[in-house]
């Protein structure tokens, strides 16, 4: 009978176990959790102060990983959908509403233990447009006849004599090239002193970048995650954040874009990425930051004529020329990145 009895037990607590480590058993009760606010961490200064930096790596991590929800979310938790991670772990999927904007809750669940959530709205962040398979092939018919012309030389007259014409500012080229690159290089080895820290914040890159709805292109090949590829960066990259502040004179867009580099050096650094996916990503790094120091120059530029040389629309022509350089770069960028995505890094 004893032995009756401890065999009951065994199973039960034997079934206790599997049902608390069921994914979807987990993620529904981190939702609730979530939503009541009890997973969201509250940061202040006063918060951080008296903290070393584990602590605040750790608070920044899970800052990043439970975000607030969005208001007047609501979450279907009786329908859920499961996918293996490459790296291991599941994700997943409640279908959600905010408001007027449908999507989902994602929860990450890896080793019996919540990761993150968060809330996508339907698509990502990329208009619908965007994700259409004709604006990938105009794209694509776009890059390639850009490339032929340069075989032929015309693309590659023009950017010669852009080149020629910004010629008087050369040593202003170079160094604002040794002040950026140098910011991110700075970053990268800062993060072997705080590599828990550079790991948050590498989270934080990598959640906000998953959040914009990129794997949408992994299906149309490598041109699909190209085009969207660049459409994030040119709009968000180089217009709202380069060239608009460029337009202040200079000084605003030099201000984001020497955050932008040590941020990303930090994030990006060696010490939290092993070596042979960083070797790849190197020239993924270098041609697309390469189009945002252009533009971060050419408002240097317009400074410089507003204020001692041919006026404040002879810079804006030196801007407009730094802005078409800066777009071939990423242009080039977005193609090499793709590969390096899909082929290289699998």
């Amino acid at each position: 009978m004893r032995r009756w009895i401890l065999g009951v037990g065994a199973l039960l607590l034997v079934a206790a176990w599997a049902q608390a480590a069921d994914p979807v058993v987990l993620a529904r009760d981190a939702v609730n959790r979530w939503i009541r606010g009890e997973l969201t961490p509250s940061v202040s200064v006063q918060d951080l102060q008296g903290k070393t930096p584990e602590e605040i790596a750790d608070l920044l991590r899970r800052t990043v990983a439970f975000p607030p929800p969005p208001p007047e979310l609501e979450v279907n938790l009786d329908e859920a959908q499961t996918d293996a991670l490459p790296a291991g772990g599941e994700r997943v999927r409640f279908p959600a509403v905010s408001g007027s904007v449908g999507g989902e809750v994602v929860v990450v669940v890896a080793d019996g233990r919540v990761e993150r959530i968060a809330w996508r709205p339907s698509g990502g962040l990329l208009p619908g447009w965007v994700k259409s398979p004709v604006t990938r092939w105009i794209f694509a018919a776009v890059s390639l006849l850009l490339l032929l012309n340069a075989v032929q030389g015309g693309v590659t007259r023009w950017l010669r004599g852009a080149w020629a014409q910004l010629g008087g500012y050369r040593r202003l080229y170079w160094a604002v090239n040794l002040l950026l690159y140098g910011l991110f290089v700075f970053g990268a080895l800062l993060a072997y002193a705080m590599p828990d820290l550079a790991r948050a914040l590498q989270e934080a890159v990598g959640g906000a970048i998953e959040t914009i709805g990129l794997e949408e292109g992994v299906k149309g090949g490598v041109s699909g995650l190209a085009w969207m590829i660049f459409y994030w960066n040119f709009t968000h990259g180089l217009l709202l954040t380069s060239f608009f502040p460029a337009l202040l004179l200079g000084l605003p867009a030099l201000l984001v874009n020497a955050a932008r580099y040590y941020v990303f050096g930090f994030a990006l650094s060696p010490a939290v990425i092993p070596w042979s996916v960083y070797v790849w990503h190197v020239p993924t790094l270098l041609i697309e930051l390469q189009g945002y120091i252009l533009v971060t120059f050419g408002g240097l530029v317009l400074f410089w004529e507003t204020f001692r040389g041919g006026g404040f629309r002879a810079g804006l022509r030196y801007l407009g020329l730094t802005l078409l350089l800066g777009t071939f770069f990423l242009l080039a960028g977005a193609w090499y990145e793709s590969f390096e995505l899909l082929y290289l890094l699998r």
